[in-house]
């Protein structure tokens, strides 16, 4: 049952979804996903070799103007299901070689979670649960989901409320991330903090990532610094892959364009400075589509109903 006065998220906006409003987050009564399939491009720990079993929910708490995923996070792109079929997503995932389950985006959703990755377990679900969140979550919520996320793949976006409300229009983020991610690491210690198999796959624990943003570059080393105030020498991963798509590159501004290799640089550097000593980084030239996935609803509905 979806809830009657949204609060899943930090914008609270009360929405009656269980009669069919729509939240800021463009989640109604149903459950929408847009793909689940293998995915390889996630950080190492992540996909290794075999890949992530990752599905992609529709809608978004956050409207980052920059989004690559903005065909499902503002178009509300993808199929209706029931939690039922979720189930059997994740145990298909599990039957591909999916070295865990990859939940993307997935905070308006969160009612429904403990039900779904619960009887997922009793039918035989045996790999990792991540969390791939924009970090924009209420402490509360990360508490909730503790016992059943085994890792946190979160972004810390923003150190800076005017960038946050000017980009993704929510003001508060940089302090709902900054006390959401403490509550990630609170829940990661309690379970015995960072785990990994012998393959290098990682079995509990938490990667924050930060994508730097053109002409954004301080802001990205004091992201870094809130990182390492929070939660110490975690992993971390610095983005180059920003994409300019079709509003930005009529807005004009820094953000037409690639980020540089300076730019780049002196965020890893001030990475380096701070202490990480578990860093992903990617290579220069990231900015085209291929870091998109094909948002075609794949692995949403099962071979005889697709």
């Amino acid at each position: 049952m979806a809830p009657a006065s949204c609060a899943l998220c930090p914008r609270l906006c009360r929405a009656d979804r269980a009669a069919g409003a729509t939240g800021i987050c463009g989640a109604d009564d149903t459950l929408r996903v847009a793909r689940a399939a293998l995915h390889m491009w996630e950080e190492p720990p992540i996909s290794g070799e075999a890949g992530s079993g990752t599905i992609f929910f529709s809608g978004c708490s956050l409207k980052c103007v920059f989004c690559q995923n903005h065909e499902i996070s503002t178009g509300n792109f993808g199929l209706k299901i029931e939690p039922e079929r979720l189930v059997q997503i994740m145990l298909e995932l599990q039957d591909q070689g999916a070295l865990n389950i990859n939940l993307v985006t997935a905070t308006h959703y969160a009612h429904l979670l403990p039900w779904a990755i619960g009887r997922a377990r009793e039918e035989g679900l045996s790999i990792p649960i991540v969390y791939n969140t924009s970090g924009y979550e209420l402490e509360r919520a990360v508490h909730n989901l503790g016992d059943l996320v085994d890792v946190w793949l979160t972004d810390y976006k923003y150190a800076s409320p005017d960038l946050a409300a000017k980009l993704s229009n929510v003001h508060d983020y940089p302090d709902v991330a900054r006390r959401g991610l403490a509550q990630m690491c609170c829940e990661i210690r309690r379970r015995g903090g960072i785990e990994y198999d012998d393959r290098g796959t990682m079995l509990r624990g938490l990667i924050v990532r930060h994508l730097v943003l053109p002409g954004h570059a301080d802001d990205s080393c004091r992201v870094l610094d809130a990182v390492w105030d929070v939660a110490g020498d975690v992993p971390i991963s610095v983005m180059n892959q920003y994409t300019p798509n079709d509003a930005m590159r009529v807005a004009g501004g820094n953000l037409t364009r690639a980020v540089t290799d300076e730019e780049y640089e002196h965020v890893l550097d001030h990475a380096d400075d701070l202490g990480f000593t578990t860093l992903f980084w990617q290579e220069g030239g990231a900015v085209d589509e291929s870091f998109t996935p094909a948002f075609d609803t794949t692995g949403v509905l099962r071979a005889a109903d697709a």
